[in-house]
Parts: C-alpha cells; structure tokens; sequence
C-alpha cells in the first residue's frame, strides 16, 4: 500500500451502544472496497473474527481496518478523484468491554456514534459520547435503523420527523451537559491561575488594586456552536446499515436545487427543520409564515416520503409496476432477474445501494467533518500533552511538539508512536508463518519440473536412491516446526504514529506510563520505565487479516511485533529520526527525543473475581505463563496471587469472565482450568439501631472498648462510632483526593520506615474494589473541605480534622482513627503531610518506647479485615481515648529482648479492640451493587420486574420512549445475585429484553447479621427458631466459609419436626 498525502487520511471509530448497528455499518465499507460481497453485508459481520463474538452477535475485541476511497471533488472544486485512505477501528458496545472504547479512540481523531433511532439515546451512548469528548474526537452522528420506523412502528413521515427532531435534541442534550461542565472547570482554573498571578504582582506592585489594573488577561469565553450535532452541518447522517443506505441533508439539497431553483447551500440550510414549500409562491417560507395552512415540513415532504414509497412498494405492500416506476424515475440500472426477485429485502438493498449508497455517504460525511492527521494533532497532542491548559491555541515549545503538532513524517522527524493496548496473536496467523498462495506461473513450472524429472528417471535408470530423499525430508520436519509454531502466541502492539517514519529492523525506546519527563533518563525512577526495543516486524491491519509492511508513515494506525516482554498495556514508543536510536546511544544523548504521552483511563474497574487452578495440578505452570499472556492482551483484566497462594482474575462482568476463561483454555494456556464460584467483595459497617444489645464496657460510651497488650504493659482505651454520612459521602467522592495526598507527602519524605505505603493502580481496584468518584475538591483544599463538613455534622465532631490520625483501610478510606488523648501532643495527619517532614520512627533504643506506630498498624489490619467476613470496613470512627505505658515492665522486656512480644500483642489487641467496637453497635453488611438498565416493550415488562424481585432487585425508574412501545427500566442489583442473571432475563422475556450492568458501588443491607427474634410479637410471628432466613447472615456465612473461617451452623436443624424419609 503507497503511502497516502497526510492530508488525505483519516483515523476513525465507531462508538455506540450494544446491538446499534456499528460493525453492521463496517460491513457496508468493507463491501465498497471489495474485501466483501455486497449481498454478504450485514450478515457477515467480517470484523467480528472470533467464534464467540459470531456466536452471541456481539463485537467483544476493538478490530482495525484501512481502506481506500476514490472521492471526487466537489463542483465548484477540482474534479479529479482524490485517494483517500481511512483507518477505521469498530470497537464493541457492551459494557464489559468498555476499556476497548477507550483504548481505540485514544487514538482516533473521529467518531462514528451510532444511535437506533428506536431505542434512543442509552446508558452505553451517553458514556461512549463522554469518551469522545474527553479524547477531543470530532463526532458524526448515525441515527441508525431508520427502517425499524417504517417497519416496526410502522409511524407516517411526519411521526417520524418529530422523533428524529426529539432524538437528535437528546444526543445535543448530552453533549450540551459535557460543554457546561468543562466550562465551569475551565472558568475555575482561569480564576485559580488570575489569583496567583496577582498574589505575585502583589509584591511588586503598590497594592491590589494597582495589581488589577494592570491584569490585562480576560478570561475567554468557550463558544459552544460547533459541539452540537445538526442535520444541516453535515454531521448527521440518516442510515439503515441493514439495507445498505445512508443519507445527509447535504444529498437531496444536491438532488433537488436544480429542480425547485434554489441553490444548493441555501437548500441545504433549510431542508432540517420547521421549513416549508409555499404551493403557490414556490418559495421557502418558516413556521410564522404558515397562517394555519397544514403544510408538510421540506424535509418530510422531500426525503422521508420519498423513502416510506420505496418501503411501501417493496416490503410493505409489494408492487412491481410502482418499484418498476421507481427504479425509472430515479434512473437505476437493476437487472430484471433482480426486479423479479422473491427476496424483497435483497431488492431493497439493491435499490437504495445505489440510490443513497451507504459508504459513500459515510466516507463523504468523514472526509468533510473529520480532520485530517496533521489538523487533528494540532488541536488534540495540546491536550495529551498539558490536560490542564485551557488555551486553544498552544505554541510548540522545541522540536519534538513542533513534529507531533504538526505531524510531521520526513527523515529527521522525531519518531512517536503511542501503543494504546497489545494484543495477542497465533503465530501460525502471522503473514510470514501462513502459506502463500501460489501463482500460474509457479503452477506451470511446478509441471515442468515433474515432467522432466520423470523423463530423467526413465531415461537414467541409474540414480541412486539418496538425491530422492533430500527433497522428501523437507516435508517429514515441517509439520513439526508448523505444529510448534502454531502453538505459541505472538503479543502485538496496536498502535498510531505521531510523528516520523517508523522502520522494521530500527531500535526504538518504549516509554513507559510511569516515565517522568521532568528527570534525566537516567535517573533511578525512570531507568526502570526506558526500555529499548528492536522493531521486529510492522502491520497493516485489515480485520483479522494482518499485511507486512517495511514502513509506516506519521498519521497511521498498525501493529507492531517486538515489544512482547517489555511494554505490559501502553506506551510511548520514540526515536530521534526514522533510522532509529544508533547503537551504542546514551538515552541522556536523545532526552530531547523523549516524550510519555500518559496511560489510557479506565471507565469501568473490574469486579468478578475468580479463583483459577488447572485441573491436572502439573499444569500450573502453563496457567500462570497463560495468565500472563491474558493481562498483557486483555486491557481490563487484572491478575494476581493472594495470600493464600490462590491465582486470582479480576474481569469486568460476567461476559467479560466467559471471554477469559475461554481463552485462557483454548489460547494462553492451553490446559483444562477449573474456576471458582465468583467471589463477590462485600464492606462491613454499623449503624445505631433501635434495640441493640447492651454495651460491652459497662458505665462507658457504647462502642468503647478497654484493653491491653500482654502482662498489660500497654493499656488502652478506643471508643467505635459510625462516622456521620456528611463526612463519609465526601471521603467516598474524594479517595483519589486523598490517596493523591499521601503519596505526594511519601514520596516528598523518601523515608522507607513511614507508615504511608503507595498502592499502584491496579492493587486498589483489585483490592479495595472501590468506584473511583470525580473529586469534588482539590488536594490543597482537602483538609478546608473536611473541616467544614465536620463542623456541619456538629457535636463532637466540631474542629476534628486536626485531631485525625489516619485514615483506613489502606491509609486512604471512610475510616477514620482519631487522636483523642488528653495532655498530650495529637498525632495529626494534616501536620505531618503539611509540614513534609518524616513521621518519627518508632524508637526502641531509648527508655521511652513510642508504641503509637503500632496502634495505626493495629487500626489498619482491622479495617482492612472486618470482624463479620474478613472483608474490608466502611463509614466507622475509632476515637483513641488513652494509651498507658508500663514504662518499668517494658524497660524489662528490652532487657530480655522480648520487645517485639510485646508490639506484636499491641497491634492483635488493637485490631481486636477496633473489631469489638464495631460489634459493639447494630454490624451490618454492605452489599456490591450493580446499576442495570434494560430495554423492554410492554408485553415483557411483567416478566422484567419478575426476575429482578427474584434477585432481590429493586426498580428504581421506568421511563417509556415517546413514539414507541418501548420502556426503558433502571433497577438496582446485588452484585452477588447477578450472575445469570442476563441469562434469566433472555429466556424468561424470549430475547426481547437485554441488561447492561454497571458497578455503581456500595448499599447498605439494613439486616443484622446476628439477629435472633427476642420480643413477644417476633417470636409469636416467627417461633423461636425463626424459619425465616437471616440473608445477611447467609451471605456472611458464605463469605466466611469460602475463608475457612468459622461457621456458626447447626448440622440438624429442627430435629424435633416429623421427617419422612425416602426410600
């Protein structure tokens, strides 16, 4: 494939729902350029390659493909076709696989969102439309599946028009919300930034007021015009990807300025909206001017009943002489045998192919909207490069920028390429490993050779047998070779080029995410995150199709091979010119070569977790190299070993977890793997309820617990208490505020002994499986905004934020420990982070022994592990009261050096204590709770609601789509009743109705775990065996049962009840 101009290239994605229609639309393309029969499009679904994604219907894998387009230009323009080459990546739509989205549009500069014009704007829609908007990508809107209007609900033009209309302001809705929140964020970082710069010319200047005046930087409004999407624009298409048409306003205003007299922009400006022909004037008049005349609207008029006729003639209520009048009036050429086809769909896709051929218009709608390559970069690298910069228009500050901004492919252009994902590939796949086809020619002289060899061996008779065997032995130790081959997986980058020319057999440097820019390449954090790589092979991807190439120009997307082992999900991969680094090159010597365009952000943390062993238990070894292979190729699945020694899989859902399995038996690993039930994380709280039982600690505040380390050398004091919702909502909207705070006070310490341990990414989603909250304030701001809200809860929670010890688990959660002693300095966390200095080790050389590090590491272990089911605690306060040292005793222990006796029974005795406390309220459990939405007409509704009371669901809304019979239902489910539960609904409703769930956090399960009935009515109405199950109870004997902790549970229960027994 010849390297294109940049400037005719384009990079793009489709975005949308589940089941909207993207790949369907893919098709479309790939039969305009012939990789496809036009009458296989639609059914094939060529991108979706593997066996599980054809079996259920659904895209699971993002899947890059480059076409070329021959494209004349316009009339008033050059009309001398240009080559256009268009990198598409389909992408899927289901939840589960929304880390593909990501991903793929990182790299794209356009969208294609794709919206069913009956089932509207849905949850998927809304977070797909937020994606583009973050990536900075230039969106076309597809309302796809116009044929369902005519076919299914069966609405009159002028319906239909309306719905559009109320579509169309739907999707502008969204993107409207988008547009006021960046503006406030934008008008906040404006102030921020004004504010320091007078704080600084403050102490230049006379006074404040002079520091105004002379501020000449005003804050520049965003204009809002171009973020919406509008018919007359162009960028909106109609389509029916189905049967194979598409249109934009832009397509019958060409049609039909000759005919009515109008010019075609004027037309085009009015055939959307509330527009009408006067039948007398034959002029274009508005809404005001109609003075009660029912007039249709121009677009109804011209386009939409134009097509209800072809539907009506062809499906609806065939007729061959009006499709034979149609067919002539818009002057197609269809072969009879076509016409008299039985198969009135394959006549209708027929016709509209070429009437309103789909790829032209999409191909036309990208070449107009989407900018190319080196425009793209120029609004969009500004953004990669400095998030918080709210400047349009950003100036290249060194040559590296001034390449990628502009995108720049000569020799001496600094290479930059970003690797968005890798992914995995068998080896007997690999163009190089496949069998070429053979040519006629080579046919031919494979004949020649036979007949003369034949003839030689008539003819000489004396030829030793030996020369016969060198040509056989070739083929007895291929198939070995093929077979070895063909079992290994080969990891691939998928990638774009920035900037440069990148070669096969060049070095490059894989930058990797946690790369600082700021410090030298040498320096000891980035030496770990600067990789060389050899360029080991270069790809064109075409679906499942891999091409070679030796080279690939700025302003493409391919796969790279030779980064297996060095890049784990992303990377920035750079070089100081298309040569490559020369050998023997100081990474100091390129530094200016050196860029981290940053790591992909992640919309949905995983969830399910699984336990994995192989079922021969030799095989280990092949399951841990497969699980390997699986988070490498797999952006949104975690893998780790517990404790327990267990090889656990975090996925996204449960389709993402039967994708996994699969492939780790079938692909990675290749072994039989026997996967545990799902394990479910749950938290622990309590609460004050009504009747709890009498406090532990008589003639003391409930929840204060005593104790004390062994020989009571250490006593102390902890009082529990659940922290007020006020203060809890924002420490749950503010955990990546406050994780940010203590690394940034760890790492400005550099003290290995400090209690403040950094967590990458990936241990607290597989840890604290916690949803990650935009923040509500700023790291700066943290501790203002905690102050006031404890001043807003009132009573002893007044002026506390001082007084804060820690928080837990983990150092960053809802818990918190306060310091809460009398005559003594309080241990606060807001002065250690702020002040910057080191936490004093805990000093065990001098009389007076500091066993306050101990007591935290106590607190930590209990909220890291509940006393209902191990499992980590939310929402409780831990108030230390007192803390008594038996100096005399523990100067004893030194001498006998037994002190570390005595610190290991602090921390058990404190983290018992902390566990006790909590008992000492009403404990409860919290459950994982999924957010499902699901799309249902009225006849399955009743079924719907059946399923989700099963699962002990909840409904939260219906809302029924205006023009349709479809609702729209939002339920709340425990994550721990899920699963099968897509299953469930599908075969109760007969596929009519389909969820999506998405982890939306954590709820309160208002039961207690330990309840038994007590009073007069409860046992009346219950017995004292309480038949009624105890659901809190079970769920945290199951817990505890799959921990090998104890169960409280009889083996006989009833036994005094009569039992026939079965023979």
């Amino acid at each position: 494939m010849e390297a294109p101009d940049p400037a005719n290239v384009r990079i793009i994605t489709t975005l949308g729902h589940v089941d909207h229609g993207k790949t369907t639309l893919m098709d479309a393309l790939l039969a305009a350029n012939n990789i496809i029969s036009h009458r296989m499009a639609g059914k094939l679904r060529f991108l979706d390659s593997r066996e599980d994604e054809q079996e259920r219907g659904i895209t699971m894998e993002s899947s890059a493909v480059s076409l070329k387009f021959q494209v004349k230009g316009r009339p008033d323009e050059e009309r001398s076709p240009k080559t256009y080459i268009v990198n598409m990546i389909d992408t899927p739509g289901h939840v589960d696989f929304s880390s593909e989205v990501s991903t793929a549009s990182r790299l794209c500069d356009g969208a294609l969102v794709l919206v069913d014009v009956v089932e509207g704007v849905c949850t998927q829609t809304i977070a797909v439309l937020r994606q583009a908007w973050e990536d900075n990508l230039r969106p076309i809107l597809v309302i796809n599946k116009m044929d369902r209007l005519i076919t299914e609900l069966k609405l009159v033009p002028i319906e239909a028009y309306q719905h559009l209309s109320r579509l169309i302001e739907q999707v502008n809705a969204v993107m409207g919300s988008f547009f006021a929140s960046e503006l406030m964020e934008d008008d906040l970082r404006w102030r921020e930034e004004r504010d320091r710069r007078l704080a600084e010319k403050k102490n230049q200047l006379a006074d404040e007021a002079e520091a105004s005046a002379n501020d000449t930087d005003d804050f520049k409004e965003k204009d809002d015009e171009d973020i919406y999407f509008a018919p007359e624009r162009g960028n909106v298409v109609f389509a029916s990807a189905i049967d194979g048409w598409g249109f934009r306003v832009g397509n019958f205003a060409q049609l039909y300025s000759a005919k009515l007299g109008f010019k075609e922009a004027n037309l085009r400006r009015v055939l959307w909206g509330d527009f009408y022909l006067d039948p007398k004037t034959k002029k274009v008049i508005s809404h005001k001017h109609l003075r009660g005349r029912a007039l249709k609207p121009l677009f109804v008029q011209f386009v939409l009943e134009n097509i209800w006729a072809v539907y009506d003639a062809v499906v609806m209520n065939p007729n061959t002489e009006k499709v034979a009048k149609i067919v002539t009036a818009l002057n197609l050429k269809i072969l009879p045998r076509d016409l008299r086809s039985k198969d009135s769909r394959q006549l209708l896709s027929t016709i509209f192919t070429q009437w309103l051929s789909l790829s032209t218009c999409i191909i036309q709608a990208t070449i107009d909207v989407v900018p190319s390559p080196p425009v793209a970069q120029a609004i969009r690298i500004p953004k990669m490069l400095y998030p918080n910069i709210f400047d349009k228009s950003v100036q290249p500050k060194n040559k590296l920028e001034q390449d990628l901004f502009t995108s720049n492919f000569a020799p001496d252009a600094v290479v930059v390429a970003y690797v968005s994902k890798m992914f995995a590939v068998a080896a007997k796949e690999l163009p190089e490993n496949k069998k070429r086809a053979v040519t006629a020619d080579e046919l031919c002289q494979r004949v020649r050779d036979v007949k003369e060899t034949r003839d030689n061996s008539t003819s000489v008779s004396e030829i030793p047998d030996p020369p016969r065997a060198g040509p056989e032995s070739p083929p007895s130790t291929a198939p070995r070779e093929t077979s070895d081959v063909s079992e290994s997986e080969i990891i691939l980058g998928f990638a774009r080029l920035y900037s440069g020319t990148i070669h096969t057999g060049s070095t490059i440097y894989c930058v990797l995410p946690k790369y600082n820019a700021s410090l030298p390449p040498n320096h000891a954090h980035n030496v770990a995150h600067l990789i060389p790589a050899k360029v080991e092979g270069l790809y064109v991807m075409m679906g499942r199709e891999l091409i070679p190439v030796d080279s690939v120009r700025a302003g493409n997307t391919f796969a790279i091979r030779g980064l297996g082992g060095k890049v784990y999900r992303n990377a920035t991969l750079c070089a100081p010119q298309s040569i490559g680094v020369p050998e023997g090159t100081d990474p100091i010597q390129i530094q200016d070569s050196l860029i981290n365009i940053g790591g992909v952000t992640r919309t949905v943390s995983p969830i399910v977790r699984v336990a994995l062993e192989p079922a021969v238990p030799s095989d280990m070894p092949k399951l841990v190299a497969g699980l390997k292979l699986l988070a490498q190729a797999d952006p949104c699945v975690e893998t780790f070993q517990q404790q327990t020694g267990e090889h656990v899989i975090l996925t996204a859902g449960e389709l993402h977890l039967e994708r996994c399995l699969k492939d780790l038996r079938e692909r990675f690993a290749r072994v039989e793997i026997q996967a545990s039930k799902p394990i479910v994380p749950f938290r622990e709280t309590a609460v004050k309820a009504q009747d709890m039982a009498p406090s532990k600690t008589p003639n003391a505040a409930r929840g204060t617990i005593k104790s004390a380390s062994t020989q009571n050398l250490v006593t102390f004091s902890i009082r529990s208490a659940p922290v007020p919702d006020v203060i809890l909502q924002f420490l749950l909207h503010n955990l990546t505020t406050l994780r940010a705070l203590q690394q940034d006070g760890h790492t400005d310490k550099n003290t290995p002994g400090s209690s403040i341990d950094i967590v990458s990414e990936s241990e607290l989603v597989g840890v604290q499986d916690d949803v990650l909250h935009t923040p509500s304030v700023r790291a700066d701001q943290f501790w203002n905004a905690l102050e006031e809200k404890c001043n807003e809860a009132g009573g002893e929670w007044v002026n506390i934020s001082d007084k804060i010890w820690s928080f837990g688990p983990r150092h960053a959660g809802s818990c918190i420990l306060i310091d809460y002693r009398k005559d003594t300095t309080t241990l606060s966390l807001r002065r250690r982070l702020s002040r910057n200095h080191p936490v004093q080790p805990t000093n065990t050389s001098d009389n007076n022994v500091d066993f306050t590090g101990y007591v935290e590491t106590g607190f930590q272990l209990a909220m890291f592990q509940g006393p209902l089911c191990a499992e980590p605690v939310e929402g409780m306060a831990y108030f230390v009261e007192s803390i008594d040292i038996d100096t005399d005793g523990v100067q004893k222990e030194i001498v006998q050096n037994r002190l570390s006796q005595v610190t290991g029974s602090v921390i058990s005795a404190v983290r018992d204590a902390c566990r006790n406390g909590l008992l000492d309220w009403s404990p409860r459990l919290m459950l994982a709770i999924y957010s499902c939405d699901i799309q249902a007409s009225t006849d399955v509704l009743g079924k719907v609601y059946g399923v989700v009371a099963k699962r002990r669901g909840r409904i939260v809304a219906e809302e029924m789509k205006e023009g349709t019979t479809f609702f729209t239902v939002s339920a709340l489910l425990p994550v721990v009743e899920s699963f099968g539960f897509a299953d469930d609904i599908r075969k109760r409703t007969s596929g009519a109705a389909s969820p999506q769930l998405i982890f939306s956090g954590y709820e309160l399960l208002d039961q207690d775990p330990f309840w038994i009935p007590t009073t007069e009515e409860e046992l009346e109405d219950l017995g004292e065996k309480a038949d009624r199950d105890n659901i809190a109870k079970g769920y945290m004997d199951s817990v505890r049962e799959r921990k090998g902790m104890f169960v409280d549970r009889k083996i006989v229960q009833f036994a005094e009840k009569q039992r026939t027994l079965k023979r």
